[in-house]
C-alpha cells in the first residue's frame, strides 16, 4: 500500500460495549496507514461513548452515529460514503464482534494491489470456522450454493462481510440503489462489482463464531438475503457472465 493510499475500516456497531475498544486497538495496530469509522446505530449501551472518548485521543479513530437501528446494509452505505467524501483509497468492511480478525487486513490491502474488491472467504482452503453449529454451517454454505447456482456470480463466499474495496468501486456502483441489508447486502454488493467487470478476488480467512454481546442473526435477514438473489438474477436476465471486460486499470 503507497503511503498516500489511506485505508478506512467501516464497522457498524449496535450493542457492542463489550468488543468496540478492543476491535478498533487491534485493527489500528496492524499499520499506520489504517483509519476506523465507527457507524453507530444509537446503541443504548454505551458504545458510542467508548468510541467518542478513543476519538478525542487517537486522531485515527472517527464516529459516525445514526438516528435508530437502521440497519447493516445502511450502515455500510453511510460509511462508504463519509470515506469516499474523505478521499480513502481503500474501504474496508467487517463486524465488531472479532468474527473477522484484524490480523488479516494486511493480506487484504496486499491482495487489493491485483484486484478491485478482496473477500475474506470461510470457505476456500476447506471450510474454515470456528464455534458455529453445525445447522448455521449448513446454512451458510447452502446459501453459497445457492448464489452461484441461481446468479451465476462465481465466489465461494459470498454471504461473507469482511471485504475490501478500492474506492473506484464505490464510486461506480449507485449506492442510493443498494436497498438491501444483512447477508442480502454482502450479496448485492459483490454481485454489482462482478457484472460490472471488476476484478473480485477471494483469500482465505478463519472466523470465528462472536464471543461477547448477541448475534444479529434473524429470520427476516435470511428471507431477505433468499429474495434478493432471485431479484439480482431477474435484472439481469439471469446473465450468467459480466456485462462489462474485466476491468484492470489500478
Amino acid at each position: 500500500m503507497a503511503q498516500n493510499e489511506q485505508a478506512l475500516v467501516i464497522i457498524p456497531t449496535y450493542n457492542e460495549k463489550e468488543n468496540v475498544r478492543g476491535i478498533v486497538e487491534l485493527v489500528l495496530s496492524q499499520t499506520a496507514g489504517l483509519e476506523v469509522l465507527v457507524v453507530d446505530d444509537n446503541s443504548p449501551d454505551g458504545t458510542a461513548a467508548i468510541v467518542t472518548e478513543m476519538a478525542q485521543a487517537n486522531p485515527r479513530v472517527h464516529l459516525l452515529s445514526r438516528a435508530g437501528k437502521l440497519g447493516l446494509g445502511t450502515a455500510y452505505i453511510a460509511g462508504f460514503k463519509w470515506g469516499l467524501a474523505r478521499g480513502y483509497a481503500y474501504l474496508i468492511e467487517m463486524d465488531a464482534d472479532f468474527s473477522h480478525d484484524p490480523r488479516e487486513i494486511p493480506n487484504m490491502l496486499k491482495a487489493i494491489q491485483q484486484a478491485d474488491l478482496v473477500l475474506g472467504s470461510r470457505y476456500i482452503d476447506g471450510i474454515r470456522v470456528v464455534n458455529w453449529p453445525l445447522s448455521r454451517l449448513f446454512l451458510s454454505k447452502g446459501a453459497s450454493y445457492y448464489v452461484r447456482i441461481i446468479t451465476g456470480l462465481p465466489i465461494h463466499d459470498p454471504t461473507g462481510g469482511f471485504k475490501c474495496f478500492r474506492r473506484i468501486v464505490l464510486e461506480t456502483i449507485p449506492l442510493d440503489d443498494v436497498r438491501s441489508n444483512g447477508y442480502a447486502f454482502q450479496i448485492e454488493m459483490t454481485h454489482k462489482a462482478w457484472m460490472m467487470g471488476f476484478r473480485v478476488r477471494e483469500i482465505p480467512i478463519t472466523f470465528a463464531d462472536r464471543y461477547a454481546g448477541q448475534s444479529k442473526m434473524s429470520g427476516h435477514i435470511v428471507r431477505e438475503a433468499l429474495w434478493m438473489v432471485w431479484s439480482l438474477a431477474l435484472a439481469h436476465g439471469f446473465r450468467r457472465k459480466p456485462h462489462a471486460k474485466p476491468k484492470t486499470d489500478t
